[in-house]
């Protein structure tokens, strides 16, 4: 048996304790009773009225009328029953902790890879890199991010979340986390400089940039697993501890580049000094940056030509800035029946694979909108040109090195846009 009872009349029966429990009146409470549908008329809206029902169902009104002098008893009122039906979903919620395994598959597996193994982004399973991470370490990384350097904020993930995220990397570890010290290092950050010139920056990059690229093989050898990273970059100098920072370079890490500090005679002191160093460039990590210039989304040109003089001009401009035709087609290409392709609207594919190359080892996510390609439309006796804007990708990317790539890229686009129309 289906039944239900009008919310205004619930809350007007509880909070009038004097008015009479049955049926009728002021109360108005309104059964869904579908299983006695055939024995009594409905009304319009296919209810029974109570006091129908009653008349024929004494045995099922004794029981709700139980519940219905509880409540004139004001021993159950309205919110506690809404509390008591919710109450199983409320405990569901305060008590199922968030799933760290789903989380990282959907938030960090597709450049650390599925367990671990790193791909864009470097390997956390590495036994080096995990067992020399304190959780805490991990879990501001993953809250900061590497500004400029593809790893992004996750600003919007709870702190329950990345603790979820956290406890599941930890478990490609059977060794515990190392402790979390924030004690500074003191040392002489002049002759840390000298020393970081003299082993780190090799690697590490003058000012400590970090490595090239993104730790796929085309940014390294292929039998390195990482790729240098940025130590004067703000996420990581705001994520990292600077006793975390010594102990890296006192013992360096297996399976990289990153060599022990004693191969190069450094004692405990100079340590220190390095640690000084690279705390010293730390930037402020919340400082406003220089609001980016608004830039569209795509480039648009209007035509001076006709649309095929037009798509002969933007090959014959492609060509003379070193790139290679691949092939042109119609824009619905596979999207209609053969031979029913619009002739007014086409896309022209070149490559210059020697850039090509450069931008993959960059960044391999420029992959999305690579081999170059320009669109040449008519409508209503207008020819127009146009392409995707670089500058307006390179914002989805995070890579300070990709943007410079996207600024020269947007540069062709332009010229050839111009030089196929003017």
């Amino acid at each position: 048996m289906g039944w239900g009872f009008t919310l205004r009349s619930l809350s007007n029966f509880v909070a009038t304790p004097s008015s009479s429990p049955l049926p009728g009146g002021e109360l108005e409470i309104t059964l869904r009773l579908r299983a006695f549908a055939s024995k009594k008329p409905t009304s319009a809206i296919g209810y029974l009225q109570p006091s129908d029902y009653f008349e024929t169902h004494n045995k099922h009104w004794q029981n709700i009328s139980g519940l219905l002098q509880l409540m004139h008893m004001n021993l159950i009122k309205l919110h506690q029953i809404l509390i008591l039906f919710c109450l199983p979903f409320l405990a569901h919620s305060a008590t199922s902790a968030p799933d760290g395994e789903a989380l990282y598959s959907e938030n960090c597996s597709i450049c650390h890879g599925s367990d671990g193994t790193g791909g864009v982004g470097i390997p956390l399973a590495l036994p080096d890199f995990i067992n020399q991470a304190p959780d805490e370490y991990l879990k501001r990384t993953i809250r900061f991010g590497r500004p400029g350097r593809v790893m992004p904020a996750f600003d919007k993930l709870s702190d329950s979340e990345i603790n979820a995220i956290v406890a599941h990397i930890r478990n490609w570890s059977d060794k515990r986390a190392p402790a979390w010290d924030e004690t500074p290092v003191a040392g002489n950050k002049q002759h840390g400089q000298k020393l970081f010139d003299q082993h780190c920056i090799t690697c590490h990059g003058k000012n400590a940039t970090g490595g090239t690229g993104t730790g796929v093989s085309f940014s390294r050898q292929k039998d390195l697993p990482i790729t240098a990273p940025a130590l004067n970059n703000p996420g990581f100098l705001s994520s990292a501890s600077d006793l975390m920072i010594k102990n890296i370079i006192l013992n360096g890490r297996n399976n990289t580049p990153m060599q022990a500090a004693s191969t190069f005679g450094l004692k405990d002191l100079d340590v220190n000094d390095i640690v000084s160093y690279i705390r010293s460039l730390q930037p402020p990590l919340h400082s406003t940056p220089p609001k980016p210039e608004e830039e569209p989304a795509a480039l648009i040109y209007e035509s001076s030509y006709g649309f095929d003089e037009t798509v002969e001009n933007v090959k014959r401009a492609a060509t003379g800035m070193n790139f290679r035709l691949i092939r042109d087609q119609a824009l619905d290409q596979g999207l209609v029946e053969a031979g029913k392709e619009s002739q007014k609207q086409k896309i022209i594919y070149f490559c210059n694979f020697k850039f090509l190359y450069e931008a993959l080892a960059i960044d391999p996510r420029v992959g999305m909108f690579l081999p170059c390609r320009v669109t040449v439309i008519e409508h209503k006796d207008t020819v127009q040109v146009m392409s995707i804007n670089p500058k307006r990708l390179s914002r989805l990317f995070n890579n300070n090195e990709l943007d410079n790539a996207c600024t020269q890229m947007h540069e062709l686009y332009t010229s050839i846009l111009e030089e196929a129309t003017l």
